[in-house]
């Protein structure tokens, strides 16, 4: 069989550190910086603990580090449709996931939560393939 090496070449980060979120609210995550990964990003959310609400995924971009100016990413720079978590993940579920072509260099992801009273746990990964292998 011949020896497949994944690790090498994909950049897996903390896009957002799980927490609780038990409010209506825009939690936001970290700003991840897609330069030398010109082949794409992946978010995977896991839900955990859930109670109630609904979590929807939003995606932001920029040129700038600390995102000033960004915009939504549109819909036709997603790959796939935009999470929404209203439930929890068992052990063994695959976890949801959207594709991002961003036209710009920074890229950041949070959640828009609504009708929530107690809330879930929630994190979101970030997966990056770089164009050059293998990733920093």
């Amino acid at each position: 069989m011949a020896v497949k090496d994944i690790r090498s070449q994909l950049g897996v980060l903390v896009a957002f550190i799980a927490q609780v979120i038990a409010t209506d609210t825009t939690t936001t995550g970290a700003i991840i910086d897609t330069a030398d990964n010109d082949l794409g990003l992946m978010f995977a959310i896991d839900c955990s603990d859930y109670t109630d609400g609904t979590y929807t995924m939003l995606i932001e971009e920029s040129d700038d580090s600390g995102m000033s100016g960004s915009t939504v990413v549109a819909g036709d720079q997603l790959i796939g449709t935009l999470p929404v978590i209203a439930a929890a993940l068992s052990e063994g579920d695959a976890m949801e996931t959207v594709g991002v072509i961003s036209t710009k260099r920074y890229v950041l992801p949070s959640l828009v939560s609504a009708s929530t009273s107690t809330g879930a746990t929630l994190s979101i990964i970030a997966i990056q393939k770089a164009e050059l292998a293998p990733v920093a």
